[in-house]
């Protein structure tokens, strides 16, 4: 939309009547609009790829095969965030709580929080042992996880070793990943704020690795109790000892005594920064999951998940058709339109900054095999925001040449 009267937004009348004149020619195909200017990258938009360019007020100054739906991958991630912030809002924190029973067995209900890293762990601890008495040793360390529902699984997750195939629980540690390397004396961790566990070494020694990481899958709740062991290292590394073990449970809200509750210090923003810098699955689908049990109760799944960010896309977006199985863009099932990103952006575009930036360049990448995407906004020199989305499914065609020329004709 281009206001005019009192209403011109606080541009170079220069750039306003550059976007007048690029509207007027650009309404003349439905279909391919500004086809002159944008030739050349016309021509590199295949049947199945996908482009669209809107200026700062929403109006869009060239388009090919905008409606037509196609895998986003990792720019879908953009969408989960803006629903995350729509029903968790941006300074949520997630929280885990610490419980005792009447036997003084030390209950960790988990809350789905994507952060618990060993340095938390170990703070967590430490706070833990100040006010708990380390002269009586506790009985067992239960571990509920009970907030989501398991097992969950995420489409397009295999059971491979690479740390984009982590899955989803509400008790984590460390993305549910170990990283590990071998020497001449054994196993060690190549992350020297996190202990090399006995248990993740009999899953490293099964795995037939040398070096690199691990998952942990859902296979006898390897990620709840993984998360239980690093709990109990930390906790005994600070004066805590346990006379039982390492076991599932559940907290009796009626009867359980909160000592307890954590609260991450890390902001919602903080997180989808975080998540969209390292394109993490793991933490996306924490946020789809942690969203659906805001809108429909615990425990959380992914079918609610996605059922809230279809009723975001409907309700709040006003856009329908979009197709989601998972909300971090793993799922080759996934399918979005050009027109479908562009309100996403809209709707992202006050968090622009927790994104990627190259230069004038805020955006978002997305890769799987045979599929290349990416949107985001280009800035000009008045502080005004360009939105772009470019979606290429053709197997072997590069996005890197479509990007150079529209930044090329965006910065003229």
């Amino acid at each position: 939309m281009i206001y005019i009267g009192n209403s011109i937004p606080a541009v170079s009348l220069q750039r306003w009547l550059r976007v007048v004149i690029l509207a007027l020619v650009f309404l003349g195909n439905p279909t391919i609009t500004g086809a002159e200017k944008f030739e050349a990258i016309s021509a590199m938009i295949g049947k199945n790829d996908s482009i669209l360019v809107a200026d700062p007020w929403g109006q869009i100054l060239f388009a090919k095969n905008k409606e037509t739906k196609l895998v986003p991958a990792s720019i879908l991630k953009l969408f989960t965030s803006v629903v995350a912030l729509h029903y968790l809002g941006p300074d949520y924190r997630f929280k885990t709580e610490f419980y005792l029973n009447s036997e003084s067995s030390l209950k960790i209900r988990g809350l789905g929080d994507p952060l618990l890293i060993s340095e938390v762990v170990n703070e967590i601890s430490q706070y833990l042992a100040a006010k708990l008495s380390t002269s009586e040793k506790l009985k067992n360390l239960v571990l509920d996880n009970s907030y989501f529902s398991q097992p969950l699984t995420i489409p397009g997750i295999t059971s491979s070793s690479e740390p984009y195939d982590a899955l989803n629980g509400a008790l984590c540690v460390n993305f549910n990943t170990v990283n590990f390397k071998h020497t001449a004396n054994g196993y060690v961790s190549a992350e020297p704020q996190t202990p090399l566990l006995p248990f993740a070494i009999n899953k490293i020694k099964r795995s037939e690795l040398n070096e690199g990481r691990i998952v942990f899958s859902h296979e006898d709740h390897e990620i709840t109790i993984y998360a239980g062991k690093l709990f109990e290292y930390f906790l005994k590394e600070n004066g805590i000892e346990f006379t039982g073990s390492v076991k599932l449970g559940r907290v009796n809200l009626k009867t359980d005594r909160l000592i307890y509750r954590y609260i991450s210090r890390y902001s919602l923003k903080q997180i989808i920064s975080k998540l969209l810098e390292h394109s993490n699955n793991f933490t996306t689908n924490q946020l789809l999951i942690t969203s659906g049990i805001e809108a429909y109760g615990p425990p959380g799944t992914l079918e609610k998940g996605v059922a809230t960010a279809l009723h975001y896309a409907e309700t709040v977006l006003k856009m329908n058709g979009i197709t989601i199985f998972e909300g971090s863009g793993i799922s080759r099932n996934n399918r979005v339109s050009a027109v479908h990103m562009h309100k996403i952006l809209d709707a992202f575009a006050p968090y622009y900054l927790l994104l990627n930036r190259q230069n004038n360049d805020y955006f978002k990448t997305g890769t799987l095999y045979g599929i290349n995407t990416r949107a985001g906004y280009i800035q000009d020199k008045d502080g005004q925001l360009y939105r772009y989305v470019v979606m290429i499914n053709t197997p072997g065609k590069s996005i890197g040449r479509i990007m150079r020329k529209l930044k090329k004709l965006l910065n003229e």
